[in-house]
């Protein structure tokens, strides 16, 4: 099985023993970042499912670590990112080396046409099962968008987390830099924030996930490293402090809150430079995300002070504080309940003044 993160392949190996346990089945997770020697150790001992980003099993198989010949079935998780320039190349190299008698099986949450028509490559007469519409957004998320100033995004980032209403916030970046630098803006302002990224050591991405995980992080910097299938629990919120140059991405950014019918609030920030990128969002979505009024801090010296207190009815709705739509679904679409218009407060929203963002609606537990 092949993730294109180490993150993500650490993950899917608890899965599989998890689901496992009690089987004679024996699980191997390889991948860079961490030394090579106890992998070649565990391989020799031979396993039953192998989950493996591809440089680095190709460097096991390179060093006659490993021989792909008896495999039965080929997983790409995350098809759409593996199948794309960045893996490509690994990729075919490994396929050649796979028997011809194979199953193979793709998942991801989005396809892009043209990476559906490259993975045709590697199926025949496949069977294709939609478990839910391409690119559709979860429904229990509510979305909107804050336009505001690029030189403006930090210090409104900072005036939001200092409101304790957002209990678990990860926070989405395009750069590596620029993930490091919203970290020290934060720091400065008083809030402790930690960053993941590929450059990153391995120790330090495992330290900031299990971190943010079990609670000791509350605010989580990253880039799209952390937004493909990496599944942490009660993320209350996701702010696109960039919105992504790829559509897709936000569709992933979203699935990291409001997992396992959980609800939860997705906030981009979007810059007049970004506005194209938001316009490719929403025909990707067919989703039009409403803007939210909220006053942009003014630059001043020194910690940010806490804006004063205003009163707002309990059961006012996401929809109801935002300003009017931006512009509309494609032609017979039906948008998702996160993100059209909602009627008077079927369900308590929980509100917090300073940030004038919602907290994640109330749902029962039966």
């Amino acid at each position: 099985m092949l993730s294109p993160t180490r993150e993500l392949a650490s993950q899917i190996a608890v899965s599989f023993r998890a689901y496992g346990a009690g089987m004679p089945l024996t699980t191997a997770v390889v991948f860079g970042g961490v030394p090579i020697g106890p992998q070649r150790q565990k391989l020799a001992r031979g396993v039953d499912i192998l989950v493996a980003t591809p440089g680095r099993l190709l460097d096991l198989i390179d060093t006659r670590s490993l021989t792909l010949s008896s495999v039965q079935v080929l997983v790409l998780d995350e098809a759409d990112r593996m199948l794309d320039l960045g893996f490509i190349h690994a990729l075919k190299r490994i396929v050649k080396l796979l028997p011809q008698q194979r199953q193979t099986l793709l998942f991801s949450a989005t396809m892009p046409r043209p990476i559906a028509l490259l993975a045709e490559d590697y199926l025949t007469d496949p069977v294709n099962v939609v478990v839910a519409p391409s690119a559709r957004t979860v429904e229990r998320v509510e979305q909107g968008v804050v336009f505001v100033p690029s030189d403006r995004k930090k210090d409104l980032l900072a005036t939001l987390l200092r409101d304790p209403v957002l209990t678990r916030v990860l926070v989405f970046t395009r750069t590596k830099h620029g993930a490091d630098r919203v970290v020290r803006h934060l720091a400065g302002a008083g809030i402790e924030a930690t960053a993941i990224h590929g450059n990153k050591s391995q120790p330090q991405r495992e330290r900031a996930l299990a971190g943010f995980r079990d609670g000791q992080t509350r605010v989580l910097v990253a880039t799209d490293i952390a937004a493909r299938g990496i599944d942490v629990d009660r993320v209350s919120h996701v702010i696109n402090f960039e919105l992504p140059n790829v559509p897709e991405d936000y569709v992933h950014r979203v699935g990291r809150t409001a997992r396992a019918g959980a609800a939860g609030t997705v906030i981009a920030f979007c810059s007049d430079e970004e506005r194209p990128y938001l316009r490719d969002i929403e025909k990707l979505t067919r989703c039009s995300l409403r803007a939210i009024p909220l006053a942009v801090p003014a630059p001043r010296v020194g910690a940010i002070e806490r804006p004063a207190k205003a009163k707002l009815p309990r059961d006012a709705s996401l929809a109801a504080r935002q300003g009017p739509v931006r512009g509309r679904a494609a032609p017979g679409a039906t948008p998702t309940a996160a993100c059209r218009r909602r009627s008077p407060a079927p369900r308590p929203t929980r509100y917090r003044v300073l940030s004038g963002i919602p907290a994640p609606p109330v749902v029962s537990q039966t």
